[in-house]
């Protein structure tokens, strides 16, 4: 049986069959499916999951839960039981669990660990969250470049095991400062007696401690990369970071664009009880009703107009509607430039440029179209070119706010993925029904 049909079968089974069966198929899961079945189960349902897990089965199924979900069960659990699951755990992912946690606990958990793992966790907190010292994993294997390799060999050998996916050796000097990688791959196919210098890779990138999460997917995307050393200021190693990690954070950014969107939290629960689902979507609710109220008092000014021609009652969701396809296009591009790092503020200007003269031709053919097809419905020329004069208008606009609102969004410290789709919103619909009415009352007098 897969593990897909085990996981359909557990949600399904959950709570109706014997427990014992329930057990069975938990036992043939591994924690990420197991957290998968936890993510894909209402509220009763999950807590009948949660109460059948062995402890250890529990402590590594923590780390593998998104933030939302993870918070209802860590609410249940004591310092003790979260030390004790901090011991299955690496210590990136500790640290993204006890910032979850409040002040006091997490004091508590970091007292019960080991000086050697409460240091660790430390080093990894005193960076922000969203960043590569946030991002790190200080579990890592170190050698020096005049080691020959038959001694790192028997280095090697000295362990019980290796830290997760590493595939190469970090070289750094007296004063730990990073000099370079060692692949195993070298490692096992070169002369033993030679040293690491001779064979080792100094070109190997390293990763600043306070460069950004999405810089460094980026930097593991354009590198193929399965992990990269991690150095401060000074050219110190601190930590490490590995494909795994990295894939989280693509993960993450994905939804968190696709959730944005909508006012949405990345890391929403699907199955979160009524009053978390109602606190976490009204804010978004009540910013969109006021800018709703923006525009509606535009209309508001040509209700005169309106009456006279009620034609242009008509027509208004044509235009709001293709000036706000035409800014999210352009809204969207730039985004995701940003995000890969392809937008600066060298070709910004040819970008500005192209996306005007594209919302100039799309304006102009479909502001055509429009224009015949409402001067034929309606029997009025003068409405025709009214509509194609500010559909015009409307889309070149909104073009031109698509493509500057993510950089000035960012000057403030707003994420333009979050607010950017609401701001346009309100550029398109204010200067589309603005122009739309304006120039209507100015032609009908």
């Amino acid at each position: 049986m897969s593990s897909y049909q085990s996981l359909e079968e557990l949600i399904e089974g959950a709570g109706e069959q014997p427990a014992a069966e329930t057990k069975v198929l938990l036992a043939s899961l591994r924690p990420r499916e197991v957290a998968i079945a936890l993510e894909a189960s209402p509220p009763k349902i999950r807590r009948v999951i949660w109460e059948l897990l062995d402890e250890e089965v529990r402590q590594k199924t923590l780390q593998h839960l998104n933030d939302d979900v993870r918070s209802e069960f860590l609410d249940a659990m004591n310092a003790a039981q979260l030390a004790a699951a901090a011991e299955e755990m690496d210590t990136d992912d500790l640290a993204d669990i006890l910032q979850q946690l409040p002040a006091t606990l997490t004091i508590q958990v970091l007292e019960q660990l080991s000086s050697r793992d409460r240091s660790r966790v430390e080093a990894v907190l005193s960076y922000p969250e969203d960043s590569a010292g946030g991002l790190m994993n200080t579990d890592m294997l170190t050698v020096r470049p005049r080691h020959p390799l038959e001694l790192v060999l028997r280095y090697l050998r000295l362990h019980k095991d290796i830290p997760a996916t590493t595939d190469a050796l970090i070289v750094v000097n007296s004063l730990d400062e990073y000099v370079g990688l060692l692949p195993f791959s070298k490692l096992l196919t070169t002369d033993p007696t030679v040293t690491v210098r001779e064979v080792m890779d100094g070109d190997a990138p390293a990763v600043h401690v306070l460069q950004t999460d999405t810089d460094v997917a980026r930097i593991f995307s354009e590198r193929d990369l399965i992990s990269a050393p991690v150095v401060d200021d000074q050219g110190r190693l601190v930590g490490r970071i590995t494909i795994d990690d990295v894939v989280d954070v693509i993960i993450e950014d994905a939804n968190e664009a696709v959730f944005a969107q909508a006012g949405l939290d990345g890391d929403e629960d699907l199955f979160a009880p009524i009053h978390r689902a109602f606190q976490g979507r009204t804010v978004w609710l009540g910013i969109n009703l006021i800018t709703a109220i923006f525009a509606a008092a535009v209309i508001n000014l040509f209700e005169d107009t309106i009456v006279k021609v009620v034609a242009l009652a008509v027509l208004m969701p044509v235009v709001a509607s293709m000036g706000g396809i035409a800014g999210t296009q352009t809204l969207t591009l730039v985004v995701r430039g940003q995000s890969l790092g392809q937008v600066n503020r060298k070709n910004i200007y040819w970008l500005l440029n192209r996306e005007f003269v594209v919302a100039l031709l799309n304006g102009l053919l479909w502001a055509s179209l429009v224009a015949v097809a409402a001067a034929a419905l309606f029997q009025d020329a003068l409405l025709g070119g009214v509509i194609a004069v500010a559909l015009l208008i409307t889309m070149v606009v909104a073009a031109l706010a698509g493509a500057l609102l993510p950089g000035l969004l960012r000057r403030m410290r707003i994420d333009p993925a979050i607010a950017g789709g609401v701001v346009l919103t309100t550029i398109t619909d204010v200067t589309g029904f603005f122009v739309f009415l304006g120039m209507a009352t100015w032609a009908y007098g």
